[in-house]
């Protein structure tokens, strides 16, 4: 399947995907933009054809979480939560990680969420949780590697040779996690 194949098929489903994050139709076309350099510069790696719409979202979501990121902007993960209808039947890592944070000790989860979501300095959540850097940073590493063992567990995921988590999602029925 080509680029131009995948923008015919799912690129107007992308955009209302996008604008529904972002508000903004100027800054919803850039992460377009964006998402779909992506998918071009990627699109060989899918492995599974029938993957594809939701690897397209997944792209998506991490181009608007980028987008979030550089501009140091805040916003709360509820806006994340909301799936849109085209996603519905369909089962993405997000089923998974929305499991396994929920699985998380509060002590790691607090941490991690305003450190990787809110995008905010380990020292900001040191002050803001009132704990010590030390602690902080601690928590956060410990929280990441309870997600990637969540992911190994729940749905098979291994580490590859360079320490990085690789795998396909499982349906929904066959995870451990998330079922």
């Amino acid at each position: 399947m080509t680029t131009k194949q995948v923008w015919t098929l799912y690129s107007k489903d992308l955009k209302r995907f996008i604008i529904s994050k972002v508000k903004d139709t100027t800054i919803a076309d850039d992460i377009l933009q964006d998402t779909f350099i992506k998918i071009h510069t990627k699109l060989h790696t899918l492995k599974d054809i029938k993957k594809l719409k939701s690897w397209c979202f997944t792209v998506a979501r991490n181009s608007i979480l980028d987008y979030w990121r550089t501009n140091n902007k805040t916003f709360e993960i509820a806006n994340f939560e909301a799936e849109t209808s085209i996603l519905k039947e369909e089962h993405t890592e997000k089923d998974c990680l929305i499991g396994i944070l929920n699985h998380l000790p509060k002590k790691y989860r607090d941490p991690l969420f305003l450190s990787d979501i809110k995008g905010m300095k380990q020292q900001e959540v040191a002050d803001q949780l009132k704990l010590s850097l030390p602690t902080t940073k601690s928590q956060i590493q410990r929280a990441r590697k309870l997600i990637a063992e969540g992911f190994m567990d729940c749905c098979g995921f291994v580490l590859n040779d360079d320490g990085n988590l690789v795998g396909e999602i499982k349906e929904k029925e066959d995870c451990k996690v998330c079922k």
